[in-house]
């Protein structure tokens, strides 16, 4: 099956972002749903890390938050979803679903030239300035990292305990 390519420099990113999106979905397809609590980290003080749930929940709500910023943008005044914990790993392929689906929709109604509108910018919530293009980049390498984060997990000395 040949591969359809979005146009234009947003269309680059929601391609990149799809595709790290899938790639985090291949990874946590096969964890069973009575491991995604287990504490993977008991030693870290970032409570997004403790756990694959802890570490999907984080990964789904900053999405929406990175996509709520971009379309605040606009002169909307959305408020970001709050985190919410799932017990299933079906429930969160499902949020990263609807995840990529809300970010689309946000890059194609907010530039529907497919080209980002760099001369406005966004603090984000820990006080780094970003313009659109910068925190569509980072919303990519977030899912990016926390994907190798699981997989390391997976790894790991609690592997067996994971998979079992």
């Amino acid at each position: 099956m040949p591969i359809t390519y979005r146009q234009g420099a947003v269309g680059a990113m929601l391609d990149e972002y799809e595709k790290a999106i899938t790639e985090l979905k291949t990874v946590i397809e096969l964890i069973p749903d009575d491991a995604i609590t287990m504490i993977t980290d008991a030693q870290t003080a970032d409570e997004n890390c403790r756990s694959v749930q802890s570490i999907l929940a984080h990964v789904v709500c900053s999405g929406f938050g990175y996509a709520v910023s971009i379309y605040n943008l606009q002169g909307h005044n959305v408020i970001r979803p709050p985190k919410f914990p799932r017990l299933s790993i079906k429930e969160y392929l499902e949020d990263l679903d609807s995840l990529l689906s809300y970010t689309v929709t946000v890059f194609n109604e907010n530039y529907p030239s497919q080209q980002f509108d760099n001369s406005v910018t966004i603090t984000s919530r820990w006080g780094q300035i970003y313009d659109a293009e910068q925190m569509a980049e980072h919303a990519i390498v977030h899912v990016l990292r926390h994907r190798r984060q699981i997989e390391r997990i997976l790894i790991g000395p609690l592997a067996k305990a994971i998979l079992h």
